[in-house]
């Protein structure tokens, strides 16, 4: 409301302006905005690049792909630095690869010219969040803007690495604005309901989070995160990524006797007792301190590895809740939505993206800026 208020006392005050001047018998002048020169400069360092992300983004999809940052488009509340220009290159000609086009080939460019962000915003360093600590990856605004950072860290060798500081975030934030458009399923938002924290989640394990059939540990802060979360994941994540979750999502977590459960270091899924008697003190071990065998009667049996005589216990899933039906009924809902709402096969999309994350070619792709005349 303050804002408002000093917005009309400058307008009053504009008008005042007008006013007094108007009774002048001279005549105006040109505008003091003058109009912004369209043409790019060939002989910029950066006039190839302007002219690939204007063909490739502009003219298609009304998308200004901004690569030089813009202070007042960020937060100043963070400490952020411009992407370098090579790092700008790789990530636009990514994204076009992996999103854009995935998108385009799916539902058509249309799709993406009314649905899709107005504006792409890169920033070279990360954001951290000052009352958490946690790093911000990307941000949608209003629909119609979609920030990324940690720009200059990408290795395009390490596609882990790229899918999860951006690709993941990508297909997150576009699940947002899709969502501001047409409403969350009921029924998504039901089903988890109860398990949320807002606070806190910045501190859970990731596993035991998936144990009560949320994705990822940001998915628990909010109904609307755990959405857009369970898209980008399912879209993105191989089938082995799939099944180490779902594994996880089986299995029962405890923190050890006299330990705040709110310590995310302490969260295990196995125990044993010294000398395998169960009078001893229960002590806890990790996963990569456990062996999986089978004995003679074919029954799956657990040790630890420094101790192949030691039987290892997995901790009882008390939470109430199945975390892989849970995951898979919310990928149901998912697609259910994307199919019904916007005429779209989330599978289909699921198998191009994944196809394509196994087959791009950096140099192919560099070289459609390096051809550009």
């Amino acid at each position: 409301m303050k804002t408002m208020k000093y917005l009309s006392s400058l307008a009053v005050a504009a008008i005042a302006l007008l006013g007094a001047t108007s009774c002048s018998e001279d005549e105006l002048g040109p505008t003091i905005f003058p109009d912004v020169a369209d043409e790019l400069d060939p002989n910029s360092y950066t006039y190839k690049f302007d002219k690939w992300l204007k063909e490739s983004y502009l003219t298609p999809y009304n998308l200004d792909f901004r690569y030089k940052m813009q202070d007042v488009g960020t937060d100043m509340n963070y400490n952020l630095v411009p992407a370098t220009y090579d790092k700008a290159v790789d990530l636009a000609v990514l994204t076009k690869y992996l999103w854009f086009d995935v998108y385009d080939k799916l539902a058509g460019e249309e799709f993406l010219k009314s649905y899709g962000p107005r504006i792409i915003h890169l920033i070279g360093s990360p954001a951290f969040q000052p009352q958490t600590g946690t790093m911000v990856l990307g941000l949608a605004e209003g629909g119609i803007k979609v920030s990324l950072f940690r720009v200059n860290e990408l290795d395009n060798t390490n596609f882990a690495m790229m899918n999860n500081f951006y690709f993941k975030t990508m297909h997150h934030e576009f699940a947002h604005i899709l969502h501001q458009t047409k409403t969350i399923p009921t029924d998504f938002s039901q089903i988890s309901n109860g398990k949320y924290d807002d606070n806190n989640w910045q501190d859970q394990w990731e596993p035991r989070i998936n144990s009560l059939g949320i994705v990822t540990n940001y998915g628990s802060s909010q109904m609307r995160e755990d959405f857009a979360e369970t898209i980008a994941n399912y879209i993105t994540l191989t089938d082995e990524q799939w099944e180490s979750i779902y594994k996880y999502a089986a299995r029962g977590w405890e923190a050890p006797g006299g330990v705040d459960d709110a310590d995310a270091s302490v969260y295990f899924c196995w125990y044993y007792y010294k000398d395998n008697d169960a009078a001893n003190e229960k002590s806890y071990a990790t996963d990569d301190q456990v062996v999986e065998g089978t004995d003679d009667k074919g029954n799956v049996t657990y040790s630890l590895r420094n101790s192949p005589s030691t039987v290892v216990y997995p901790v009882p899933d008390k939470d109430g809740v199945d975390g892989v039906a849970t995951l898979k009924l919310k990928i149901n809902v998912c697609r259910t939505w994307f199919k019904d709402e916007w005429g779209l096969d989330l599978d289909a999309l699921r198998e191009e993206v994944q196809k394509r994350q196994k087959s791009y070619d950096m140099e192919a792709l560099r070289k459609q800026v390096d051809e550009v005349e």
